[in-house]
């Protein structure tokens, strides 16, 4: 009886801070869009390239503190394909800055 009870509270606990920690997260990634954007407000240099980048660091830098160690949860599955898709994007917009700096043009 006892042993269940500790079990049923572990599972409470792990359950809370589980919560916590992806409170926290939200909590963090929220904060890191205001910087940018308050910082690309006042510097009156707002670039949609940019912000998307920064963002995406910002969600890879936090899903890499969230990420549990032991333990590979199913939604990481799909928050991985998000990544990669990120991931395409950013090589594109790098592509793109690369092409725009040696003043190529894509012929299709």
């Amino acid at each position: 009886m006892e042993l269940q009870e500790l079990r049923n509270d572990d599972n409470v606990s792990s359950t809370g801070n589980l919560m916590r920690k992806q409170l926290i997260a939200i909590i963090a990634l929220a904060l890191w869009l205001f910087i940018i954007a308050l910082s690309m407000l006042l510097s009156n240099r707002i670039d949609l390239e940019l912000f998307f980048i920064l963002c995406f660091v910002g969600v890879l830098v936090i899903m890499q503190f969230m990420e549990p160690s032991y333990v590979k949860p199913k939604y990481l599955r799909y928050i991985r394909y998000l990544i990669v898709v990120g991931i395409v994007i950013v090589g594109v917009i790098i592509a793109q800055k690369i092409m725009d700096i040696l003043e190529l043009k894509l012929v299709i």
